[in-house]
């Protein structure tokens, strides 16, 4: 029997909106900081069995309907070559940021996704303990994301550095971005080989993008990677955070599912992209602080946006943030649980 995720992704009826939430495994579960006291969090990412242990944390004490795999999209960029340190206050910093040209002509971008395999024996261990009770999503980030970060160095508020190579340099950004698509599909392929049954690519800076720098340096290679998985068994989902100009294009790639970020409406996400995706989403975080009749009427109003047919997975319209309190998250998922069945049931689609 497919799993109610899978089921959902694919936009076939199920009983009620499965939910999982993005940065699920992390920070505010007390279980996850313990571990963190043993490990630093690069550790954390490269040691098979912690990896697996807190990818489960979440399943076993809130109850959502799927585990994501506890790891980080920048692995990526460190199979490159690329040196990272996690700087206390700073998070992920690269040692030497792409601001030449040459530098991006010496990545070995057929090679990196070989690098990574205690990520694939994460996997494996995870898919055991799963023991089917849910199924494991796999990811990576986007090509777009991922060369922002290499270019600017870290985090920004702005990323000047990226945003000014796109300018100068916008072949030799093709370049990183083509060879990123390759090393990106690679690595999202071994994932499923290992065991992971649907990929979520995550594109957190495409609103740093203009429209026409969204459809020109991040829409054409999310659909090259969408095409080069299209032949793998499993539902491929897209975030592209801040980039809800580009959702009817977005809707016609050939992925399976798109992320709604919080700020978009689902119910005009719905009407964009035509019944062609799933969608997931798209609370806002923030709504977790709410008192709890007030987090269940938010909860009420996103299942209300979407409305009655299938194909919506609920979700939070970013990732949780580290302080939100563990009972409002498992209340979070008790709501959905409660107040979804009644949007179910029906067997149409939209056209």
């Amino acid at each position: 029997m497919q799993p109610t995720l899978i089921k959902a992704l694919r936009r076939q009826p199920t009983g009620f909106t499965p939910i999982w939430i993005m940065r699920q495994a992390g920070r505010y579960l007390p279980s996850y900081r313990a571990v963190r006291q043993k490990y630093s969090f690069h550790e954390m990412v490269y040691t098979p069995d912690v990896a697996a242990e807190v990818t489960l944390q979440p399943v076993e004490q809130i109850g959502v309907d799927a585990a994501i795999l506890f790891s980080d999209i920048l692995v990526v960029p460190e199979a490159l070559g690329m040196r990272l340190q996690f700087v206390e206050g700073k998070g992920p910093v690269f040692e030497e940021p792409i601001r030449r040209p040459e530098q991006v002509d010496i990545l070995p971008f057929s090679q990196a996704a070989e690098r990574l395999q205690p990520v694939y024996d994460a996997v494996r261990i995870i898919r055991s303990e799963l023991g089917g009770r849910v199924p494991l999503i796999g990811f990576a980030g986007a090509p777009w994301t991922l060369a922002a970060y290499m270019i600017e160095g870290q985090g920004s508020k702005e990323f000047r550095h990226a945003r000014a190579f796109l300018y100068a340099e916008p072949v030799v950004l093709h370049r990183l971005l083509q060879g990123l698509t390759e090393a990106i599909v690679d690595y999202l392929r071994r994932q499923v080989e290992a065991g992971a049954q649907a990929l979520q690519i995550f594109d957190s800076w495409a609103g740093y993008l203009t429209p026409d720098q969204f459809r020109l340096f991040a829409l054409p290679y999310l659909r090259k990677i969408a095409e080069e998985l299209s032949d793998l068994p499993v539902p491929v989902i897209v975030f592209a955070r801040g980039a809800a100009h580009a959702l009817a294009e977005l809707s016609r790639i050939g992925a399976d599912a798109l992320s709604i970020d919080w700020q978009t409406d689902l119910q005009w996400a719905r009407t964009v992209t035509g019944g062609r995706v799933s969608l997931q989403g798209n609370l806002d975080p923030i709504a977790l602080y709410a008192p709890k009749d007030v987090l269940k009427r938010e909860v009420e109003r996103v299942l209300q946006k979407y409305g009655a047919a299938p194909g919506h997975v609920f979700n939070l319209g970013h990732g949780i943030l580290p302080d939100a309190p563990v009972d409002h998250v498992k209340a979070l998922v008790d709501f959905v649980h409660e107040l979804s069945p009644k949007y179910h049931g029906f067997e149409t689609v939209d056209a």
